[in-house]
């Protein structure tokens, strides 16, 4: 019986997997499957997610393409996938600012829903879904984008100053301002973050 490679015994990070598929592009499938839900759920919480489908499977198929130019100093790619999602996301702004601009005043999401999220969510949380939808809709799109990547995609301010090319105190001072309106709406409380 021949033992595995111990290559084979260690799971590669990301930058050894991009770096691989260089050589053998089916090695990129595992830089999509650790990323996938993340990065969909990401986006769905964004745009709705019916656009998700098409924006997530976007964000892996650019990836792809340009993984010659990914800096393989990075051994995490997440941050390097969130930035490809929000430009993505940022060629869609007109639509997702349609989209807030609509729940704002309606309550109603148009992303289809299952049945049972439906009736319990709309119950417990159409109220709190119209305030936030308008916060988010009153923001500029510079502070939109910290917020969310800090709130939604659970990204470290570090990697949301790279994600975007800003300096870190620009991320901060507009996740500043985009905190502050959240809280306005929501008389006080900050929506954004985690309850202990």
């Amino acid at each position: 019986m021949t033992q595995p490679h111990p290559a084979e015994t260690v799971e590669a990070n990301d930058a050894e997997l991009i770096r691989r598929s260089h050589d053998d592009p089916e090695e990129f499938a595992g830089v999509f499957d650790r990323y996938i839900e993340q990065i969909h759920q990401f986006i769905a919480k964004r745009l709705g997610t019916q656009a998700a489908d098409d924006i997530a499977a976007e964000t892996f198929l650019t990836a792809f393409r340009t993984r010659a130019s990914y800096d393989l100093a990075r051994q995490f790619a997440g941050p390097w996938l969130y930035g490809i999602a929000t430009n993505l996301i940022a060629k869609h702004r007109r639509g997702e600012e349609r989209f807030l601009r609509a729940l704002s005043r309606t309550g109603l999401s148009p992303s289809p829903e299952p049945m049972a999220d439906r009736v319990v969510g709309r119950v417990a949380a159409q109220e709190e879904d119209r305030r936030l939808a308008g916060a988010l809709a009153g923001m500029s799109s510079g502070d939109r984008d910290v917020l969310l990547l800090v709130a939604w995609g659970d990204l470290a301010y570090e990697e949301v100053a790279a994600v975007l090319g800003v300096p870190i105190g620009t991320v901060r001072s507009r996740l500043h301002r985009a905190r502050k309106k959240a809280k306005a709406a929501f008389g006080g409380t900050d929506p954004t973050r985690e309850v202990a």
